[in-house]
């Protein structure tokens, strides 16, 4: 059967439209093919501050990583700039050779430089040379979910994913998404090439990509959104909302942020990362939290609603 190029009309048994507060769906079909768990585990957090160099000692990313699976999360968020390679190189370490149904999801498109420094790069070429050595890295001969870490503004879009398209073809990519794009760029990419994901900043507090998210449910992508416990910024007004919600639930802020992300809408896959096996744990039993339409309406207050459009 042949892939189609647009958009499609959801494939995902379980992305309802209109989705109460419970039941909530706990997989999603990445790309009409692959199930995951829709609670994931991303490696940032596994490397320094500004994604440089080790965070900790690498035998203690290596067991959080371990212990993630073993507590059932099947969806892996990397990128190659994370360390950089590191990151990528811990998730081998860890988990190769990757387990049935584990998906693992990487980036390319953005070279880092220093902790303070890093640069677009898009050029057709320079994705495949990226591409292949993150297949190296991983030591995996195909990359479940590429996804494509920037637009690159100097090269045009259509050169850009037809390089993706072909790594495709070739059977060393399954499915291809997108990093923070916009609605508008999303629509563009399209009808090029299958598209089974986006990953923009979303999250309780920040909601400005609410119209790639709509695109997303019309399309039935998925969307990983990145900072998914807002990158600390639980307090101050949100924190007695937050408080609040937490307590009738026996739940941390953290725990009712994720929550709120997986009642929002059943498309999100949100992937926080830790290097902490406690805080992993506190981080997955977020998928345990059933939010009331009276929850529900409180936490959606906490953010203004980005623009229709």
């Amino acid at each position: 059967m042949t892939e189609q190029k647009t958009g499609h009309p959801n494939p995902n048994p379980d992305l309802n439209p209109n989705p109460g507060p419970d039941p909530i769906a706990e997989t999603f079909t990445l790309g009409g093919g692959l199930p995951v768990r829709r609670l994931g585990f991303g490696t940032a957090q596994l490397t320094g501050p500004g994604y440089w160099g080790p965070r900790g000692e690498r035998a203690d990313a290596v067991a959080v990583l371990r212990r993630a699976v073993e507590r059932g999360v099947t969806l892996i968020d990397t990128a190659d700039n994370y360390g950089p390679d590191l990151a990528e190189e811990l998730v081998a370490e860890a988990l190769a050779p990757y387990p049935a149904g584990l998906t693992v999801a990487t980036k390319g498109g953005v070279v880092r430089t220093s902790a303070r420094a890093w640069h677009v790069e898009g050029r057709p070429e320079r994705l495949r040379a990226m591409c292949e050595a993150s297949l190296r890295r991983l030591r995996t001969g195909t990359i479940g979910l590429y996804q494509l870490h920037r637009l690159d503004p100097a090269v045009p879009m259509e050169e850009q994913l037809g390089a993706l398209d072909e790594l495709r073809r070739e059977g060393k990519i399954r499915y291809i998404g997108l990093d923070s794009v916009t609605a508008e760029q999303l629509e563009r990419a399209l009808p090029l090439t299958g598209i089974a994901s986006v990953q923009n900043r979303f999250n309780l507090l920040d909601r400005a990509s609410a119209a790639v998210l709509r695109l997303c449910e019309r399309h039935g992508l998925a969307f990983l959104p990145w900072f998914p416990l807002a990158n600390g910024a639980l307090t101050g007004t949100a924190a007695s909302a937050l408080d609040s919600v937490a307590g009738r639930h026996g739940a941390t802020r953290g725990q009712i942020a994720l929550a709120w992300l997986l009642h929002h809408s059943p498309v999100l896959c949100p992937t926080p990362g830790t290097g902490s096996p406690v805080h992993l744990d506190e981080n997955l039993r977020a998928t345990e939290i059933r939010l009331s339409a009276e929850d529900l309406r409180a936490l959606d207050t906490l953010a203004s609603p980005a623009p229709l459009g």
